[in-house]
């Protein structure tokens, strides 16, 4: 029980944009590693990142106490991140997409009169990769 205090007293100190984060930290985590997951792990996971259910609510939906469904979510995550400290998807798919955003931008940086044509040849090139890791800036 202690451990939930510890949790909820360091979920209530972080900030709205620490939080944001780490949900869409888990949130890309799950994208990767969820079907690696067991279905009731998902489905605990699922209904509280993405449809914003609380414990309760989870444990509710499910038939499961409140305290299962934190520690379904709880094994989850740290599964989640075991996968990720092991096979480093998660770090790959930003690095990748940080160059491609990286390049793109040099490409449109070369662009003059007398190679517009070219220029827009290889960002046609670029745009099937960019597409993979959502909007490229």
């Amino acid at each position: 029980m202690a451990n939930v205090k510890a949790i909820a007293l360091a979920t209530s100190l972080m900030t709205g944009d620490a939080v944001l984060e780490q949900l869409l930290y888990l949130s890309e985590l799950f994208d990767l590693y969820g079907p690696l997951l067991t279905e009731k792990q998902q489905e605990c996971l699922s209904l509280h990142l993405f449809e914003d259910f609380s414990l309760s609510e989870v444990g509710e939906a499910l038939g499961i106490s409140r305290q299962a469904a934190y520690d379904n979510i709880h094994r989850s995550e740290k599964a989640m991140e075991a996968y990720e400290a092991k096979l480093g998807l998660l770090a790959r798919y930003r690095r990748e997409r940080r160059e491609i955003a990286e390049i793109a931008a040099e490409v449109r940086q070369l662009r003059e009169t007398v190679n517009a044509e070219k220029v827009d040849s290889i960002l046609e090139r670029l745009e099937p990769l960019a597409s993979r890791f959502g909007r490229i800036e």
